[in-house]
């Protein structure tokens, strides 16, 4: 779905966002609606066709924008994950998401435009003096980072990550944060999808204020479950499914919470 189309167009304000129930009616995703899917990989009717928003409602385009890096990192794994997940959003919410994703560096000047980015990978993640200003401009500012640990991204993303905030470390996210209800229940917080060696899965976060504004997927492996179904042996439809549930989640609480200037 193309930019120019006019369905990212509509932005979200932050008075309302803040406002979070009548937001999120108004969206037609709130907490409940998409827990109520009879069977493992149906989305519920109620969350597919729930109203459309009827106010005029200000927001950057409504897109994921995946984070290239320097290190040596392969930032580009995945490949089917974000395509994949993009279009579950679409399907399970009325928010008029943009099914390309995008791909910026932490200097790109469009970076700001987007409320969601996206970084994974198995290798080094390093950021120049001049990125983790930019990234720490980006996310008080607004914006939302998920980071999903693809196995070998853990020791250098908490040391960047410290340069960006040193006096905020990750903290663990509880399982009563929105971030884990505001489409689909998910009481025991992050689903595990592979093992990473027999350690549990960790939602990790850092909060600006109020509002979570990096997400930490770790032992997780949430982008291999948005791949396609077969990509990686041994992953039944159930996994798939639950890690699309909490990839909309993510996406919709980064776009709800969002505080623009």
């Amino acid at each position: 779905m193309s930019h120019a189309s006019g369905l990212a167009s509509v932005r979200v304000s932050a008075g309302a966002l803040l406002g979070a129930t009548a937001l999120l009616v108004a969206l037609g995703v709130w907490r409940g609606r998409a827990a109520e899917a009879r069977e493992p990989g149906v989305a519920s009717p109620s969350a597919v066709n729930a109203p459309r928003a009827t106010a005029a409602v200000e927001a950057p385009r409504l897109a994921i924008a995946r984070l290239q890096y320097e290190g040596g990192g392969d930032w580009y794994a995945n490949p089917s994950s974000l395509p994949n997940l993009l279009a579950a959003i679409a399907q399970r919410t009325n928010l008029p998401v943009e099914r390309t994703e995008a791909r910026v560096r932490l200097t790109d000047p469009a970076l700001s435009s987007y409320p969601f980015l996206h970084a994974t990978g198995h290798g080094e993640m390093r950021l120049s003096a001049e990125e983790v200003e930019k990234l720490r401009e980006y996310l008080t500012r607004g914006g939302f980072l998920h980071v999903d640990d693809n196995y070998g991204l853990d020791e250098s993303f908490r040391r960047e990550i410290a340069r960006v905030f040193p006096d905020r470390p990750l903290v663990e996210v509880p399982t009563s944060h929105p971030i884990y209800h505001v489409v689909y229940d998910l009481p025991d917080g992050l689903p595990k999808i592979h093992e990473h060696d027999g350690k549990p899965a960790e939602g990790l976060g850092i909060f600006l204020g109020g509002r979570l504004a990096v997400f930490y997927s770790y032992s997780a492996d949430l982008g291999n479950g948005w791949e396609d179904i077969g990509t990686h042996a041994g992953d039944a439809p159930a996994l798939h499914e639950r890690a699309l549930r909490m990839g909309v989640n993510l996406f919709v609480y980064a776009v709800t919470s969002r505080v623009t200037p």
